[in-house]
């Protein structure tokens, strides 16, 4: 286990012939990340940049890239395009400067798939011509789970927006695609990506007590890079605090579809939010999550975000 002291915030954002490095400054942000087949979004704000700063962010500033952490175990959290970039005045004394960025921004509004693929192709290949498509705007090939060995007896044209291509694929594997720090991801709904369980208890950062709801399991704990969608996540299952079940008569739906809990304490990350502040309290990763075996009722909360887990 690493230390977790010493926090670790490094901001630059880049575009024209230079970039810009923030990282001194107070930086606050709140970054999502998900697996809802549409971007993440980060909101980050710099207090007191000067004014040759605010302008040059301004004109040339397209790409923004947020590290975060402790010293012993900082990570990349967000990078994306600048979707919006505005400044201002907090109070009579600090200015700031508010930037709002999404991931794959580009790639998810713009890239197009235009091609035909043999009988005899698999499922991985179809992926490939959504990275192929999605490429030019700076997308990288990132972790792609087993879609099986299947290969399609017939010929098929892949024609039309190359997110709306990715998600029939996703929809015939039973696994979830998305964008993550500009990689291209995809996940198997009823498992976790491989590796080892993170731990998580008071002795390596976790906050308060596990809390079950009808979005899911719900955990907090101290910033940590590592933990995203997909991430397997052990936690003491005792210590997990069930939700109280409602007695009114049209409650009985919504009691059935809490998420059951995990006996062996494994859960699967299902939706990231880090939330940090370099000059206050705020310094938190909080997971929504679902036991690791896949099984259990589909939480209503996910349903109505839109998060496939199933």
């Amino acid at each position: 286990m690493s230390d977790q002291w010493l926090r670790h915030c490094k901001l630059t954002i880049e575009g024209g012939s230079s970039g810009v490095d923030l990282s001194e400054l107070r930086i606050r942000f709140n970054v999502s990340q998900h697996t809802l087949q549409s971007p993440n979004v980060a909101d980050i704000t710099i207090t007191n940049p000067s004014a040759q700063t605010i302008q040059t962010v301004k004109k040339e500033g397209l790409t923004v890239t947020l590290e975060a952490g402790y010293q012993d175990n900082p990570g990349l959290i967000f990078k994306g395009q600048i979707i919006q970039k505005r400044s201002g005045r907090e109070n009579p004394v600090d200015t700031y400067l508010n930037v709002i960025a999404q991931g794959g921004d580009q790639a998810y509004n713009h890239a197009v798939v235009s091609k035909t693929l043999a009988a005899g192709h698999t499922y991985k290949d179809q992926v490939n011509v959504v990275y192929e498509a999605m490429k030019p705007f700076g997308i990288t090939l990132g972790s792609i789970a087993d879609l099986g060995s299947k290969k399609m007896p017939r010929p098929r044209v892949m024609f039309g927006m190359a997110r709306d291509v990715m998600r029939t694929i996703s929809m015939s594997t039973g696994t979830s695609w998305s964008i993550q720090n500009n990689e291209l991801t995809v996940t198997k709904d009823n498992e976790p990506n491989a590796g080892s369980a993170i731990v998580l208890n008071s002795r390596t950062g976790m906050i308060g007590l596990p809390t079950q709801t009808l979005d899911g399991i719900q955990v907090r704990c101290l910033l940590n890079p590592k933990i995203g969608p997909g991430s397997k996540v052990q936690i003491d299952q005792s210590s997990v605090q069930e939700a109280k079940l409602s007695a009114d008569y049209t409650a009985a739906v919504s009691n059935a579809m809490l998420p059951s809990t995990a006996d062996d304490g494994m859960y699967k990350v299902l939706y990231v939010t880090h939330a940090g502040d370099t000059r206050d309290v705020p310094w938190y990763t909080d997971m929504i999550c679902l036991r690791a075996d896949g099984g259990g009722p589909i939480p209503i909360g996910l349903v109505s975000k839109g998060i496939s887990v199933d």
